[in-house]
């Protein structure tokens, strides 16, 4: 076995040495199925084209409406809807081959399709028992809730017109790094209710371009029965959920946000799907094996959900479709793949405590290799996929918890393809020190090793805080901070309280110092930027069904008398710092104090100085700190500025308004070799820019 296929992670990380055997066979068997892919589809991208075959289509040329379905295990197949007055024997489909493929082709009635725009149908068997049964098309593209069975019922979605494209795909460019807005379009409105997707282009994509994030990761697309599942529990995975409205509309909002420059990533779940067998995936055919793994290894214990079998050649169609559909159709931009943690490991990371034990990563008895070679074969064809724009950069992160080495590194480096990983200990680190420790208790070591501690070459998505902190029975870091005084203090003509004036102050650095300092990537969930003063809690029967808490109060940002405008004016301000100066795509900080006594932290990356004071009382008026280069500083953003909501105490600026200059003197100072003077309130933070630099 060549090592030639692995060399670029062993050059990055030689301790994987041991572990070649290991890595070297994921590679293998990630070429093998490429091999038999190509060899028996054409490509990849061609085998992952199967969704312009499978399900149901019309041709607008002949008006001939075709179906084609894999569905084994069963003696008959007919196709029925209102169409056909649900008439099993009308339609009925017949069998291409042995593998359980099936196919039928309905002329034109009266020179139209014989089955009309919006039918409702659905695919009729007889099991191997001869019991008949009805299922929703796995390949169906839009279903629709039916109020009296309270079922997803499926739609033949054949509009006269469809939305046209009028935009480009977003370049990424090699300065900025992916700040990303983590959205649910069903949330994105302060009226309780259900927003649509035209409200989201409207009303919620503006605000997403003011602040300067370039990417939008869209949650709950995928369409799922239960709307407090999140969007985790998917039934129709090739239908968007029709709750928010049509496919048309879903495509104007991803045009418009092209528009803006702004790139789309779909939260996609292949890690698991829902139950549901009316309008699901489950039990398709009568089997407990249709897609998915057989028996208990098929089941998901703590997500009661069921595991699609990665080693299977049609679920492998069926998922890899599954992606290219979603870049051909709706122009995503990408993918943050869910659960990827439980995809990886057989035992899924239930109840399994990572120690970063190699071991843990290359045991066969432990880890999923048919999972990695689906995820290594899902980069691969997004790496072939096409567009009328020519090759795209199409972006995929993973929500992996375990720490799975080379998850993040080029396939042709010997790694499985992510382009990020989600930082997901950096959230848990702000939720502990909150909830458990004093603010002089606060370990500024121990803040500075969990937000650098990643693995080199690999990069990261760094965020404070997801939608998982905003869910009823967690709390997020403005509750955290500020709880029930959020609701009577938070007005500008009421006094700046101690727990506002330390919440405003904390929020703000809690942000900034994971931004410059938790990775290549940055995310926020909607709301969360401006301090959203409620938590999420999705209509269900433990709340009487209420969307009271099922919205975004966006509201507030646009109300003068209320200190929520000053948090969103720093967030937008803070991404800036990456448009305009570059922070995030740059090598790892270097971290020249962690100052525990005084609790002052200061860093340098990419030609910005960052200093935070956490401390809670305590300011300094002329500290030292280190700095490598020598010249002119200036402030380009305080933390304390009162159009933050701070208290202005930080002067930068002359009678005439001209910035003022803090400049170096040549000593060594903390590993530097250059100091400066300046000042630092309490629970503030500077960022500085070298402005004319001195040539030694």
């Amino acid at each position: 076995m060549s090592k030639s296929l692995i060399k670029g992670a062993l050059d990055i990380d030689p301790w994987l040495e041991p572990y070649s055997n290991q890595l070297i066979s994921r590679q293998l068997q990630y070429r093998q199925w490429l091999e038999t892919l190509e060899k028996t589809e054409g490509s990849l991208a061609k085998f992952a084209s199967s969704y312009e075959r499978y399900g149901l289509h019309a041709n607008t040329d002949t008006k001939e409406v075709t179906i084609t379905e894999y569905i084994p295990d069963v003696q008959s197949v007919s196709l029925v809807g209102d169409f056909n007055g649900w008439d099993v024997e009308r339609h009925q489909l017949q069998k291409v081959n042995d593998f359980g493929l099936w196919s039928l082709t309905i002329p034109p009635v009266k020179e139209d399709f014989a089955v009309p725009h919006d039918s409702k149908y659905k695919i009729s068997m007889v099991t191997r028992t001869g019991e008949r049964i009805y299922r929703l098309d796995p390949w169906v593209r839009r279903a629709t809730f039916n109020r009296e069975t309270t079922t997803y019922e499926g739609r033949f979605w054949n509009p006269s017109s469809t939305y046209t494209f009028k935009q480009k795909r977003p370049e990424l460019n090699d300065v900025e790094g992916l700040k990303v807005y983590e959205a649910h379009v069903g949330i994105s409105s302060p009226e309780p209710k259900i927003a649509s997707y035209k409200e989201f282009t409207k009303n919620t994509l503006p605000i997403i371009h003011k602040l300067g994030y370039n990417t939008i990761q869209l949650m709950a697309v995928m369409e799922h029965a239960y709307y407090a599942s999140f969007g985790y529990q998917v039934t129709n995975f090739f239908a968007i959920s029709s709750r928010y409205g049509t496919p048309e509309e879903l495509k104007e909002l991803i045009d418009e946000a092209h528009r803006l420059g702004i790139r789309v990533l779909l939260d996609v779940v292949h890690s698991h799907s829902s139950k549901n067998v009316e309008d699901g995936l489950n039990n398709f055919n009568g089997t407990d094996h249709y897609l998915f793994h057989g028996g208990a290894k098929g089941n998901h214990d703590l997500w009661d959900s069921r595991l699609f079998n990665y080693s299977n050649y049609e679920t492998l169609r069926f998922l890899l479709s599954n992606l290219k559909f979603y870049i051909d159709v709706y122009k995503f931009d990408g993918f943050r793949f869910d659960g990827v943690t439980s995809m990886l490991y057989k035992h899924h990371g239930l109840s399994y405590g990572f120690s970063g034990d190699y071991n843990e990563y290359f045991n066969s008895d432990l880890v999923d290799e048919d999972a990695i070679t689906y995820l290594m074969l899902g980069r691969r064809l997004l790496d072939e996929i096409k567009d009328n724009d020519g090759p795209a950069n199409f972006t995929t992160i993973a929500e992996d918890v375990s720490g799975m080495p080379t998850l993040c590194l080029p396939i042709s480096a010997g790694g499985i393809g992510f382009d990020y990983r989600l930082s997901m200990a950096i959230p848990d680190m702000w939720i502990k020190i909150l909830k458990h420790l004093s603010d002089d208790e606060w370990d500024i070591g121990n803040i500075v090793f969990t937000l650098t501690n990643r693995r080199h070459g690999e990069k990261c998505i760094a965020y404070c805080e997801s939608h998982d902190q905003a869910l009823v029975g967690d709390k997020t870091i403005a509750f955290w901070l500020m709880d029930k005084e959020m609701y009577t203090n938070m007005s500008v003509l009421s006094p700046m309280t101690e727990t506002i004036s330390r919440g405003l102050a904390l929020h703000k650095m809690i942000r900034l110092v994971t931004f410059a300092l938790g990775g290549e990537g940055y995310l926020n969930f909607e709301g969360n930027e401006f301090g959203h003063p409620e938590w999420l809690d999705f209509p269900r029967e433990g709340n009487n069904d209420s969307y009271h808490y099922a919205r975004r109060q966006f509201n507030l940002i646009n109300d003068d008398l209320l200190r929520y405008k000053f948090l969103f004016h720093f967030d937008s301000a803070m991404l800036k710092l990456d448009t305009e100066y570059g922070v995030l795509l740059t090598p790892q900080a270097y971290v020249s104090l962690k100052h525990e006594i005084d609790k002052v932290l200061v860093f340098e990356r990419n030609g910005l100085l960052f200093i935070f004071n956490f401390h809670p009382t305590q300011s300094y008026p002329d500290y030292k700190v280190g700095v490598e280069a020598a010249g002119d500083y200036q402030i380009v953003l305080d933390s304390d500025a009162e159009e933050f909501g701070g208290f202005g105490r930080i002067k930068d600026t002359n009678e005439k308004g001209e910035k003022l200059n803090f400049v170096t003197s040549p000593e060594q100072w903390n590993n530097r070799s250059n100091a400066l003077f300046i000042y630092i309130p309490s629970r503030t933070a500077i960022v500085l820019q070298l402005k004319n630099k001195i040539r030694a």
